[in-house]
């Protein structure tokens, strides 16, 4: 029988199925909405389809109390997922909707440190989405737009609401548009930048999580930061889901 995996975060749930042999038989990633826990199980479908059923992330314990068989953390989850994709990963560099991690791994992919910032929005998948809409751009837009400008305009705020405030006042006072775009995209990348160093970069780093699916954020967070090696997973949100069927099928 397959696995499931399902990691219910705070703005997206994503699962996977797997087989008994590792092969990645289906994906899907939808918004948690106003009832995730209800969502989740909806996904989770049938669940007499499956062996066993690993719940990860923030609802992962509700969803124990429910239907899940099993639970793993965010952190071991994301280490199985990266390890998957990139059987050499040192670091996983995840950025979700409301926190971001760094995950420490030793060369057999075992979970050494990690460091999260999970106590505000600042320079999570949230605070791009509000800086994106106070700049009148799709998250999509919000890269080509920034790349388009050289010039560097330091955004002193990254509280999500100063921050709002001040992307309005630089458009406002005629700043271009590509000029904050480019000033808020790396505001981001200090702030991610500043957590790798905090535990230690140990390449190669694998890039998870909504923000990592953006099309041209990664190479802007790898120019931005001279990370060479920055690795994407060709589904970064799938990468908690699988870990966490990975691990339902090492289980036995």
């Amino acid at each position: 029988m397959c696995v499931l995996g399902i990691d219910i975060g705070s703005r997206t749930i994503a699962v996977a199925i797997l087989s008994e042999e590792g092969e990645l038989l289906a994906g899907r990633v939808a918004d948690s909405g106003p009832r995730p826990l209800e969502r989740a199980r909806e996904m989770a479908g049938d669940l007499s389809s499956f062996r066993r059923v690993v719940a990860t992330g923030y609802g992962r314990h509700g969803a124990r109390a429910d239907f899940a068989t099993d639970l793993i953390t965010e952190i071991k989850a994301h280490a199985l997922g990266a390890r998957h994709f990139f059987p050499s990963c040192r670091t996983v560099l995840d950025i979700g909707g409301q926190d971001s991690k760094v995950i420490l791994l030793d060369e057999q992919g075992r979970v050494m440190d990690f460091i999260m910032n999970d106590r505000c929005a600042a320079g999570t998948g949230k605070f791009l989405e509000v800086m994106a809409q106070g700049l009148g751009l799709s998250l999509e837009e919000i890269v080509t737009v920034a790349c388009t400008s050289d010039v560097d305009i330091t955004l002193n705020s990254m509280c999500t609401v100063f921050a709002e405030s001040e992307v309005i006042s630089l458009l406002a006072t005629g700043q271009p548009v590509g000029a904050v775009a480019r000033a808020v995209l790396n505001s981001i990348c200090d702030r991610t930048l500043n957590l790798l160093l905090r535990l230690g970069i140990k390449p190669p780093v694998v890039f998870t999580g909504g923000v990592a699916a953006i099309p041209g954020l990664p190479a802007y967070f790898a120019r931005r930061m001279d990370l060479v090696d920055l690795q994407v997973p060709p589904s970064p949100q799938l990468v908690g889901a699988l870990g966490a069927a990975l691990y339902g099928i090492k289980a036995n």
